[in-house]
């Protein structure tokens, strides 16, 4: 249905905002998991689902309370590795057990899309997602090992919206909201010297929706494989806006030349090598407004060339009837994902389980951080899962990690993010509303 008239406008604008405010006060619905039926390697989709006001709701950033933190799964502990921070996203352990955490936010930017952007940008303050951009990477130090870091400095400042990092020959690249920058590095020094190098250009932008940009390398150091998340839901900002977007991107740090190794996803994230097969894998946010239980987020081994769907299709061939004009061909060649996460989980962080120290059930697989939902009822995500493997690809249902991300008020405490393995094997949890990287460690 499409509102024409001013006061139809209004109409549509009251009724988003009812929705936003009853995300308020009728919160007593905790996150949940989204139904066994669309998790794993071959899910059930639903119907699409279409109405006038698209679901909304948000869990409100509030912070931990004194002495709280998150539920670890049976025969696991979690701690504070490092308090005090501001809005840490992604992290990087580097070879002597220092961790590097990007405290970063969306950059500045006009404020447009009229009642739906006015809409967004309120669901986003009250998700803990609207503070300004620190713009800077803060380096951890836990020197006598005992689980948390005494020394929090500042390893770099000045960036712009910094969020993925990767250590290749002698270096360390950073990617910022629009491009690849390349600091010098040395085993132990406790900030970055120098004037960042310029790499390679990612696409930005006046709009630049979805803003994180994630970089890894490749297991010989000679390339950076970049993700860069669509600039729309759907496209609806127009097709010339998704120039090199929805994409993962190859880039030779020999020549800085790049190329497009995969496209079609959405809004890719996380990336990680699986040790026995040595491939590449993601994990992709996918479209909203469908339903509660469609699309789902998926984790994924990316193809070289393939293309994931992204707008015209989803999950493979479902064709999604909103994308104008069609583009049938797309659709034909459309490659389904390996593994679906549950609708609207926000699956961000992805690391692969290779070293760490945890029981045994822990140990062959992927951890990924699930930021959570804005917008299914009830909400889902918030938690950190597990998705063990078999001969290099997933093999069973997802293992809770850590939960507890949201209070039984419907409140985020908070919202993990990045994901890691530390020197000494226990994994590491960026969250972006608690200020917080927490530990999480085998029981003893």
């Amino acid at each position: 249905m499409r509102i024409a008239t001013f006061q139809g406008r209004i109409l549509v604008a009251a009724l988003w905002m009812m929705g936003l405010q009853a995300c308020e006060t009728s919160m007593s619905e905790g996150p949940v998991r989204s139904p066994v039926s669309s998790l794993g390697a071959e899910p059930v989709l639903p119907d699409p689902q279409s109405s006038l006001i698209p679901t909304v709701k948000v869990a409100p950033a509030r912070g931990w309370p004194q002495g709280a933190k998150p539920n670890a799964a049976e025969g696991l502990t979690v701690t504070a590795f490092a308090t005090g921070l501001t809005h840490p996203r992604w992290l990087l352990v580097l070879p002597n057990g220092d961790v590097l955490v990007a405290e970063s936010n969306a950059p500045p930017r006009e404020k447009s899309g009229g009642i739906k952007g006015m809409v967004m940008r309120s669901m986003q303050a009250k998700a803990g997602a609207a503070v300004p951009s620190p713009n800077r990477i803060r380096l951890l130090r836990d020197a006598d090992g005992d689980g948390r870091a005494e020394t929090l400095a500042v390893f770099a400042e000045g960036l712009n919206s910094p969020f993925g990092m990767a250590l290749a020959g002698g270096r360390l690249y950073v990617a910022n909201t629009d491009g690849v920058v390349a600091f010098d590095y040395q085993p132990g020094q406790i900030a970055a010297g120098g004037t960042p190098r310029p790499v390679t250009d990612l696409p930005a932008g006046e709009l630049n929706h979805h803003w994180t940009k994630n970089i890894a390398a490749s297991p010989d150091g000679h390339y950076l494989y970049a993700t860069v998340g669509s600039n729309s839901n759907v496209g609806e900002n127009g097709l010339e806006q998704e120039t090199g977007r929805a994409a993962i991107w190859q880039i030779d740090l020999s020549s800085g030349e790049r190329r497009l190794y995969a496209s079609g996803l959405r809004n890719p994230n996380g990336l990680a090598w699986e040790p026995a097969t040595g491939v590449l894998w993601t994990v992709v946010n996918e479209r909203d407004e469908l339903g509660n239980d469609l699309v789902p987020d998926y984790l994924t081994s990316v193809r070289d060339g393939a293309f994931y769907g992204w707008p015209w299709s989803y999950y493979g061939q479902h064709v999604d009837h909103r994308v104008k004009p069609r583009d049938d061909a797309a659709v034909a060649r459309a490659v389904a994902p390996d593994y679906a996460l549950g609708a609207h989980v926000g699956a961000l962080g992805l690391v692969a389980a290779q070293g760490n120290s945890l029981p045994a059930t822990f140990r062959n697989g992927m951890f990924v951080g699930e930021h959570g939902s804005w917008n299914r009822r009830p909400g889902a995500g918030y938690q950190v899962v597990f998705i063990p493997f078999a001969e290099g690809h997933p093999a069973a249902l997802p293992l809770t990690v850590l939960d507890g991300f949201v209070s039984p008020r419907g409140e985020a405490w908070g919202r993990p993010v990045g994901v890691a393995i530390a020197r000494d094997g226990s994994l590491l949890v960026a969250d972006d509303v608690g200020n917080t990287v927490w530990r999480v460690a085998a029981a003893h």
